[in-house]
């Protein structure tokens, strides 16, 4: 039998156990029952959910925080990990503002975010953006400063003095697969942080999933959980394919 038919079969079955496992465990006692709702159950709460409107209209309002918000966070941290990458003095000058904000929390900034924006889409994409941007910023940081002082040379010798040529010629395009894994990494955080920010009464998944748990119906928290999981992995195979197309010249 081939290695990857036994990785498909043992695979298969992990999850057939695994789903047989959360079957058997909620039928122990009604409590179990209650608080945990049987895979069995989650079809039926699917369907109807998507019947009544009240799944698609969460979804769309999430990804509109989680689209909004990653983008601006990837892009400002894009930009100022490059900057301080680039720019010794700009690093140090940033460095304890740097030491001082990055501890902190995105969930911490919620308090600012409702008071400046209050309970909107705003302020949603205000604390997706926090959570994605210092990802971003240290990949592109660390990207730009481990790209080949031998490439810097051979763009010396080409002619590009300028830090714009270098950015452009050189560093930026040597400096992308390290990004990438930044940004990759980010569209996990952005979707923990659409869910925390929408718990506190912004509307989407997180708003629906706090109704749900507030009215002891599991099965709808179960599916809201699942269509989490279902948007970021399909998220994750879009990048996948289009950094794979950006990146198909280091494959040459």
């Amino acid at each position: 039998m081939s290695t990857s038919l036994q990785r498909i079969i043992l695979s298969a079955a992990g999850l057939i156990g695994f789903l047989l496992i959360w079957q058997f465990v909620p039928t122990l006692t009604p409590e179990a029952r209650a608080l945990l709702p049987l895979p069995s159950q989650l079809p039926g709460a699917f369907v109807s959910e998507v019947q009544s409107g009240v799944w698609l209209t969460c979804v769309g309002e999430s990804l509109s925080h989680y689209v909004i918000g990653l983008s601006i966070g990837v892009f400002c941290g894009v930009v100022v990990g490059i900057a301080t990458g680039m720019f010794r003095r700009l690093e140090w000058t940033l460095a304890w503002v740097t030491r001082v904000l990055r501890p902190i929390p995105g969930l911490a900034w919620i308090p600012f975010a409702i008071l400046w924006f209050g309970v909107e889409q705003k302020a949603a994409v205000f604390i997706i953006a926090i959570g994605v941007f210092w990802i971003v910023f240290f990949a592109a940081h660390a990207a730009i400063r481990n790209v080949d002082r031998d490439l810097i040379e051979v763009a010396d010798a080409f002619g590009f003095t300028s830090n714009r040529e270098k950015l452009v010629k050189v560093l930026f395009p040597a400096s992308l697969p390290g990004i990438f894994v930044g940004v990759r990494t980010a569209l996990g955080q952005a979707w923990m942080a659409v869910v925390a920010a929408e718990l506190f009464g912004v509307a989407g998944l997180g708003q629906r999933m706090n109704e749900a748990s507030s009215l002891l119906a599991t099965d709808i928290v179960v599916v809201y959980m699942l269509t989490i999981a279902a948007l970021y992995g399909l998220m994750d195979v879009l990048f996948l394919l289009a950094q794979n197309r950006i990146l198909g010249w280091k494959a040459q």
